[in-house]
């Protein structure tokens, strides 16, 4: 099986061009770890939210995204994750990619320069047209939700 991988044009902004480019850390990683690109350290007191900049600007192929994830390392054992998990990197877009953090920790978390905050998946994407239509077709789950295939 062969895989294609898409390249991304990537600007590094001045505050991110001693920081490494995200990189996948292992062979058969989803996800390449971004660090933060900051002047100075960044404290996330509990509940609080910021958007944390990378220090770079991509250039996306049209037809994929880049989704923006939570490390779970950090999910586990700091309490830090993302407001918008997983955030989505459209490929018109040409601003500096920031990932939005939130502390739900009892204790503050301080972000510093180079540090890895959040992981980079490249995705296809896929749009959809929509068909108005009187009615669905019928299933065996109908209109059952939440919880109604059996979780408790």
């Amino acid at each position: 099986m062969t895989s294609s991988h898409p390249a991304i044009d990537v600007v590094q902004l001045d505050h991110a061009k001693d920081l490494p480019l995200p990189a996948y850390e292992t062979a058969d990683a989803a996800g390449m770890d971004v660090r933060a690109a900051l002047s100075e350290s960044v404290t996330l007191a509990p509940g609080e939210r910021k958007a944390i900049p990378t220090g770079l600007k991509l250039a996306i192929p049209s037809g994929y995204e880049v989704q923006v994830r939570p490390r779970s390392g950090l999910a586990i054992k700091k309490g830090i994750t993302m407001i918008n998990a997983p955030g989505t990197v459209d490929a018109d877009f040409r601003g500096e990619v920031h990932v939005l953090m939130v502390n739900h920790s009892d204790e503050p978390f301080v972000v510093e320069h180079g540090e890895r905050i959040a992981q980079l998946v490249v995705a296809p994407v896929v749009q959809a047209t929509w068909n108005v239509v009187d009615a669905l077709d019928e299933t065996v789950r109908g209109e059952g939700g939440f919880g109604s295939t059996g979780v408790k």
